[in-house]
């Protein structure tokens, strides 16, 4: 089946990915509450940036797949080198003032002065391996759109390795190497993210000049054509990451109100639960080829079937996960904490997104689907309501009526089931079909 044969090597990708965040996690765990609480603080800056390169990736998928799919090669270089442009500009407006004035910033998500000492250092790292993130990102969205999900997976074999080990002998200064701690984690990623980028650079290079992925320094020169149509589709993509990052953000604050063990307990969760998500964001990614080629082919009936046998796919797969997950909550939780107040936070969180995995995989695998099509204002319409008018409302309602933060995960599951619901609806309409053909 197509789309598992282009989804599990993202999925693998993904799961080192994660599991890398969990070492992180883990390491730094050893050092402290206030060490876990920092690298959550960064997390949460890490995903807005990264979010807005992966609404980018889309609409290079997008664009690319479409022309692939017609059998233009010229119009996909373009499009590939629009996606760089833009994805490099991206990043030194949202990851240049953060990495200016992150002090700033920590304080206003209502850090405590000693997470802000021990964050602010390592999110300007964070910030900086963001800017080459981004130019990664859009040639792994180069390669996935001419259906190579494969080399990106062996390129994150080798990254995640590397920032393992480097994790290892810079946090705990293990081999002669200096004790840099927290520090040491932020310089692990800049360097393994250095390294990854000279490996898809090598890719390019390596790539015939005549296919889709082998553009040259000329491309940049003539890729105007493509430029206004990747930002035309990116444009919503970028308004609902940010939006929903900055939902996220405020959620933050409303979670901060109950203590930093809250907090820590939310980091950690997610990262141990962000496992089960990683089907939905390899269905995801698939889907968006295999709708985008399609209808470069002018097969509509194709694109509409691979949508939703990505869909049966994802729930089929959440439902798995999220068994497993509420199946070893509880000793996940102790093997990641000793700290008995976080434990007693952590494991009813773990059951609650246990329970969001599947409307969650369902909206995540759908919203790939329109965003292949080019239709990515239906993925933000229901993106803002659910974090805006859903998780923060009732979140922030919540917790001004002092109910306990078993209701904070309840407004995080309402946000998920009203996605899911939507993006349904609007994949079974097929209005996204007019955007792919506007576009």
């Amino acid at each position: 089946m197509e789309v598992w044969t282009l989804s599990w090597p993202v999925m693998l990708s993904q799961l080192l990915i994660t599991m890398v965040s969990l070492v992180d996690i883990g390491m730094v765990g050893r050092l402290g509450t206030d060490e876990q609480a920092a690298v959550g603080y960064a997390t949460q800056f890490h995903f807005l940036t990264q979010s807005i390169y992966f609404a980018i990736g889309f609409a290079c998928v997008a664009r690319m797949s479409f022309a692939i799919g017609a059998r233009e090669p010229t119009r996909a270089k373009k499009a590939l080198c629009a996606s760089v442009a833009l994805a490099l500009g991206s990043s030194l407006v949202f990851a240049g003032p953060i990495a200016l004035f992150p002090e700033t910033l920590l304080v206003g998500l209502g850090a405590t002065p000693q997470v802000t000492q021990l964050c602010a250092p390592y999110l300007k790292l964070m910030m900086l391996s963001s800017l080459l993130l981004s130019v990664s990102l859009m040639i792994e969205s180069g390669l996935r759109a001419d259906r190579d999900t494969k080399t990106p997976m062996r390129i994150a074999v080798f990254v995640t390795g590397l920032k393992v080990a480097l994790n290892f002998l810079l946090i705990f200064g293990m081999w002669g190497f200096p004790r840099l701690e927290l520090y040491g984690a932020g310089l692990a990623t800049l360097i393994s993210q250095m390294l990854g980028l000279a490996l898809f650079i090598g890719v390019v290079v390596r790539s015939p000049i005549n296919g889709p992925i082998g553009i040259r320094a000329k491309d940049f020169r003539n890729m105007s054509s493509e430029f206004n149509k990747v930002a035309r589709i990116a444009g919503p993509s970028v308004i609902e990451r940010v939006g929903m990052n900055l939902a996220i953000f405020v959620f933050f604050i409303i979670l901060a109100s109950y203590g930093t063990v809250a907090i820590a307990a939310y980091t950690v969760g997610i990262r141990l639960l962000s496992f089960s998500w990683i089907p939905g964001i390899g269905y995801a990614q698939a889907v968006a080829t295999l709708v985008g080629q399609a209808l470069g082919r002018r097969d509509i009936e194709g694109a509409r079937k691979a949508g939703w046998r990505a869909a049966r796919l994802a729930i089929l797969t959440a439902l798995l996960m999220a068994a497993l997950g509420a199946l070893f909550s509880s000793p996940l939780a102790h093997l990641f904490s000793q700290d008995t107040e976080m434990i007693a936070i952590l494991i009813p969180f773990m059951l609650a997104m246990c329970l969001t995995q599947p409307p969650l995989q369902l909206h995540f695998t759908l919203a790939g689907a329109h965003r292949g099509a080019g239709d990515t204002w239906t993925p933000l319409v229901t993106s803002l309501v659910g974090t805006w008018l859903l998780r923060v409302l009732l979140a922030s309602i919540f917790a001004e009526l002092g109910m306990p933060i078993m209701w904070i995960w309840a407004a995080m599951f309402s946000d998920h089931l009203v996605r899911a619901v939507w993006m349904t609806w609007a994949f079974s309409r097929g209005k996204w079909l007019r955007k792919a053909f506007a576009t």
